[in-house]
């Protein structure tokens, strides 16, 4: 890829970065520890112990690669990838995950900043397609989970789940989280909480969330009008599953997300568009990882056609 001058720099190390991102992520990442339980901390604390462990066994195999154990980008991604499983998933799977996520989605490329794939969604999809019973088993939220834990989860299906055909839920539990989900779902007030310390921060950048919720809102809006019975109302589309979480804090990832700003819209755009069109007519209820994958898949093309002419120069863009 070639830079283009001038040159600018906010003066945000990357270690602040990944801090200003887990700041971000501690008000839904509470929240839900709260609704959740002991299972839940306990599956963030295997997701993020894998995740170091890989990290440092992966720097001691090749010095070379990018990035170090200190940066604090193993924690994001482990914390991340823990907020899209289910709440009550094992220990060991969601490690495992962490584990597959360090080293066959990031430190294959050669560290920060080189790898094509989002890690934690790398992750997911792996775990959903190697463990679908225990990636679709939905614990209910109870404020009472930390006095019951020697019971069982009582589970129920998802707001966008398609078994029993689609069914309306009060905005109000949305926004609030009293939903069965995965972490990141929980939570859409304290999701933007978070999302507002980022663009406080100028951690992240308006297009691409704008664009992200766009792409899903207008096609599913559309959807709405001319076929009512046959899919979900758009405030529900907007509020259920990890869409505004995924705008939020994995479409946004720097390393994989175009750097131009009409590359932004492209790219946010078409990942909305994704995750509608697998909610509406593919067998998963939610399309936020094989979205996030499939987008970044074809960054590098986005990247090429929206690159800026050089600065000084009036070349026209090169042709594939």
């Amino acid at each position: 890829m070639i830079l283009q001058a001038p040159f600018t720099h906010l003066g945000v190390r990357i270690e602040q970065m990944m801090r200003y991102v887990l700041y971000a992520l501690a008000p839904a990442w509470l929240f839900s520890i709260y609704l959740f339980g002991p299972p839940a901390l306990m599956l963030s604390a295997g997701c993020v112990i894998a995740a170091v462990v890989t990290e440092w066994l992966c720097h001691k195999i090749n010095s070379n690669c990018q990035g170090s154990l200190g940066d604090g980008s193993a924690i994001v991604t482990a914390i991340i990838l823990a907020m899209s499983l289910p709440p009550h998933a094992p220990v060991w799977m969601g490690a495992l995950g962490s584990a597959l996520g360090i080293a066959f989605g990031k430190q294959c490329y050669g560290g920060l900043g080189q790898n094509l794939f989002n890690p934690a969604m790398f992750a997911r999809v792996v775990l959903l397609i190697a463990f679908p019973v225990e990636m679709t088993h939905w614990p209910e939220p109870s404020l009472h989970s930390w006095h019951m834990m020697g019971a069982d989860a009582i589970t129920a299906a998802t707001p966008l789940a398609h078994e029993t055909g689609y069914h309306i839920v009060k905005l109000t539990k949305l926004l609030l989280g009293d939903t069965a989900g995965s972490m990141g779902e929980t939570s859409i007030v304290a999701l933007v909480i978070g999302g507002a310390y980022l663009f406080y921060k100028r951690v992240i950048e308006y297009p691409l969330v704008i664009s992200s919720l766009l792409g899903c809102m207008i096609p599913a809006t559309l959807m709405y009008l001319f076929a009512p019975t046959h899919t979900l109302p758009p405030l529900q589309q907007l509020t259920s599953g990890a869409l505004v979480f995924a705008a939020i804090f994995i479409v946004t990832d720097p390393v994989t997300a175009p750097s131009s700003r009409l590359g932004q819209w492209i790219y946010g755009g078409t990942f909305g568009l994704l995750v509608w069109l697998i909610r509406q007519f593919a067998n998963y209820p939610e399309g936020v990882a094989f979205a996030i994958l499939l987008c970044n898949g074809i960054n590098p093309l986005i990247e090429h056609y929206t690159r800026p002419v050089i600065y000084g120069h009036n070349t026209p863009r090169r042709k594939l």
